[in-house]
Parts: C-alpha cells; sequence; structure tokens
C-alpha cells in the first residue's frame, strides 16, 4: 500500500517499484544499518567511492578498513542492482598459500577464514544470520586466492582483503578476473604482511603499478590518527612503530 502510494504521488516511479520488489535485501529481510565515517580519511574515501573507481585501502590495523569496504559494497548491491548483483571476497590462504593439507571439506577449510566477514556482516545488517542468508542467496562468495583462476566476475564488487599477502602472481589473477560492471576493492597493511622471505615481499611494486592507473583506481591510506578500534590498539601501533619499523 505504502508503494502504491508513492506511484499514485508520483514520487517513485514503476520502474523503482519493480526493483524495489526484487530486491535481495528485502527478500531476506535484510536492512544494512546506516554508517557514517569517523575520521577525516574514511569520509574521503566515503567520497572517493561516489566516484566509482575501484580502490586501494591501506594503513593501520584498527581503522576501519575491512568493515568500510563491506558497507560500501552492500549499499552499492542494494541501490544498484541491476549492474551489482554480488560482492566477493578474497582472501589469500598465508603462511601456507594452499590450504590443500588441512583436513575436512572445502568449507570447512575456508570456515576459520571467513569469521572476520560474518562478525561484520552481523554488526552491518544487525542480524547474527546476515551473513549466511546472502551466501544462501547467492549474493555473497567468499574464496580464497587458490580458486580464483579460471574464474570471470561480472556485476561484481570484489573485495581483496589482507592484500599484502598476496603474491604478484595472485594479484595479477585477481585483476584479470574481473569483468563487465565490475570492481575491486584491495584492503590491506603493507606493514603487516606474513611473507618471511625478503623475495616475496613484492607488494610494493603492486603499488606502484595500481598508483600508475589513477583513472582506475582511488588510493586511500589511513594513518595511526585513523584507529577507531580502541585507545590499546592505538598505543600499540604507536609504539611498535617506533621501536620496529625500521626491521619488523
Amino acid at each position: 500500500m505504502v508503494l502504491l502510494r508513492l506511484v499514485t504521488l508520483g514520487t517513485i516511479s514503476t520502474k523503482e517499484i519493480k526493483m524495489l520488489k526484487n530486491n535481495t535485501f528485502n527478500k531476506l529481510k535484510l536492512r544494512i544499518e546506516p554508517i557514517k565515517p569517523l575520521t577525516k580519511k574514511q569520509a574521503s574515501f566515503f567520497k572517493n567511492y561516489k566516484g566509482g573507481k575501484s580502490q586501494v585501502l591501506m594503513g593501520s590495523a584498527g581503522t576501519g578498513k575491512t568493515f568500510l569496504s563491506l558497507f560500501k559494497a552492500f549499499e552499492e548491491l542494494k541501490k544498484n542492482p541491476e549492474e551489482i548483483r554480488k560482492v566477493v571476497i578474497v582472501r589469500s590462504a598465508v603462511a601456507t598459500r594452499d590450504i590443500g593439507h588441512l583436513p575436512g571439506t572445502l568449507e570447512e577449510k575456508q570456515a576459520i577464514f571467513e569469521l572476520p566477514y560474518k562478525s561484520i556482516c552481523t554488526e552491518l545488517f544487525n542480524d547474527p544470520d546476515a551473513y549466511t542468508k546472502m551466501v544462501e542467496a547467492g549474493v555473497l562468495t567468499f574464496m580464497l586466492t587458490s580458486y580464483v583462476r579460471g574464474m570471470t566476475l561480472d556485476n561484481s564488487i570484489v573485495i581483496v582483503d589482507e592484500f599484502q599477502n598476496l603474491s604478484a602472481h595472485e594479484a595479477d589473477s585477481i585483476i584479470t578476473r574481473l569483468g563487465k560492471y565490475s570492481k575491486v576493492l584491495f584492503s590491506g597493511d603493507i606493514f603487516q604482511t606474513d611473507f618471511t622471505k625478503h623475495g616475496e615481499k613484492n607488494i610494493g611494486k603492486f603499488i606502484s603499478v595500481i598508483e600508475s592507473m589513477g583513472e582506475w583506481f582511488d588510493i586511500n591510506t589511513f594513518q595511526v590518527e585513523d584507529i577507531v578500534r580502541g585507545e590499546l590498539v592505538k598505543a600499540y601501533i604507536v609504539a611498535k612503530d617506533l621501536t620496529y619499523r625500521d626491521g619488523y
């Protein structure tokens, strides 16, 4: 009745009505909680995201990089369901780069890596089952980098979390999987890499390539002052940076 009244009053079109009825979030009875940026750098990311480019979010732990990436991705999925039909979370299975040695099915092997995203979805939608509902509906997919090859990701927002742990080959594999109407959000902290061999630490070259693609990417760099997780986290990172930054 409310939608019909809005059409009668001319405040919403019949096309918009159709989109609302077909919207996955409405079908799943999920309502994303509104989020406001808490720091200037977060506000800058929100502004950059509106520009439509792919994004890189890098910087200190606790600055909300993954949380904000998922929020903007779900927000766009809700607002633009005709072009964006899925959110894909990709993460590397460091340090082994392969989970084949672990017991259990693929789903069981991946489960431990999915826990942070289940927690974020619970908070974003105020629903402990939000992550599972979206996965079952086919609008949210989690995968490890080992399984990206050979895929084409159309109509998707691809969030690459902890991207500092990608090898050059993995980074290439992910970017070259992007199809039409898709974008990618790289989130991570280049000073928290899990690589142990010097030759593997090639993330700087990857960033240089991305920086040269200014018409396609925005670079969002978060600093210690952008930490919103807690004062203890901020104090620890400041102390660690002062102590270890030259050889951590």
